[in-house]
């Protein structure tokens, strides 16, 4: 006969969230996995999950929904993945602007390193300034020369207030000792349309998202904020080579899930996700055609990568009085 005792019952009410999550981790998947881009369609976030999106569905034998929900710098949708069940079946694919919001919105409804548990860190790309082609800037020169006319104004667009791009303008702006008129958009599709439409000066965008179009003929690149040329830009100087040594900024793209999923479901997952990024056709289209440095770091680097960017463009959106809304 089995005796219970207060001991016994107190251990065994503890430990059963823990055999409940790890049975829950061996039976997952075992519904619709959803994942949430917190921004427009076109974006690079969004074209990134889309092109792996078939492959992830076939390695984990489940349908994959992707998700727009944009609006409020990508708070909305991060929202959205903050407070859903940490089951495994949602899932937070970001951009840059993630690590600013703490710093250039009022409020958020939740907290960007407690709230969220790191799954991936994706990859980098620079920056790219370009612009429209019926636009007469060639050089990072040409816009300073035009922004110093007295009266004058060159306009800019982004894919949000307060985005990394917002931040890496103004302070480049401000060593350059000119005023750049922001455009904020929702996202880099709306942005890149009136960019091409003239309707904007400048664009400032990863990589991922202008040199599509720059190739195209759609656009044309005037400078670019990595630390060396991207190889599918050799012509095209970095801001450092341009008279500010130094400047670096850059894009990335990175998953996480609600605080408290189950670890084996974040290994799964992000070893799955891992693999359809390392497929040759896909790796060619991003590294290639988009230029983004795939790290593909788990978990402890995506947290620690975080708080490095936090850390940089939170001292830029303070010293600046920059708010996104």
């Amino acid at each position: 006969m089995t005796h219970l005792t207060r001991r016994s019952i107190v251990l065994g009410t503890l430990a059963a969230p823990f055999v409940i999550r790890a049975a829950h981790a061996q039976s997952w998947p075992s519904g619709n996995i959803k994942i949430i881009v917190p921004y427009p369609p076109g974006g690079s976030t969004d074209a990134m999950m889309r092109l792996i999106q078939p492959a992830l569905q076939e390695r984990l034998g489940a349908t994959i929904i992707i998700e727009n929900r944009a609006g409020a710098s990508g708070s909305i949708g991060t929202a959205a993945a903050a407070k859903s069940p940490p089951d495994g079946n949602t899932w937070l694919v970001v951009f840059d602007n993630h690590a600013a919001n703490p710093f250039v919105l009022s409020s958020l409804p939740y907290n960007t390193e407690k709230d969220l548990d790191p799954v991936l860190i994706i990859g980098t790309a620079p920056y790219l300034i370009s612009t429209g082609l019926m636009k007469p800037y060639k050089t990072l020169a040409d816009v300073i020369a035009a922004a110093k006319v007295p009266s004058s104004t060159v306009s800019y667009a982004s894919v949000g207030a307060g985005s990394i791009g917002h931040l890496a303008m103004t302070l480049m702006s401000k060593q350059a000792g000119i005023n750049l008129v922001h455009v904020p958009y929702r996202g880099g599709g709306p942005a890149m349309n009136d960019t091409i439409a003239g309707h904007v000066d400048l664009l400032i965008g990863s990589t991922a998202l202008s040199i599509p179009q720059v190739q195209g003929g759609k656009i044309r690149a005037v400078v670019q904020t990595g630390k060396t040329r991207a190889t599918a830009l050799p012509a095209v100087p970095t801001v450092a080579e341009s008279g500010f040594p130094g400047f670096e900024a850059y894009a990335w793209w990175g998953v996480f899930t609600p605080a408290g999923t189950p670890k084996p479901i974040i290994e799964r997952f992000g070893k799955e996700m891992t693999a359809c990024l390392r497929e040759a056709r896909v790796a060619k289209q991003l590294t290639e055609t988009q230029q983004i440095d795939l790290v593909l770091g788990g978990p402890e680097a995506e947290r620690k990568f975080l708080a490095d960017q936090m850390r940089v463009w939170g001292g830029v959106a303070r010293e600046n009085n920059i708010k996104a809304d």
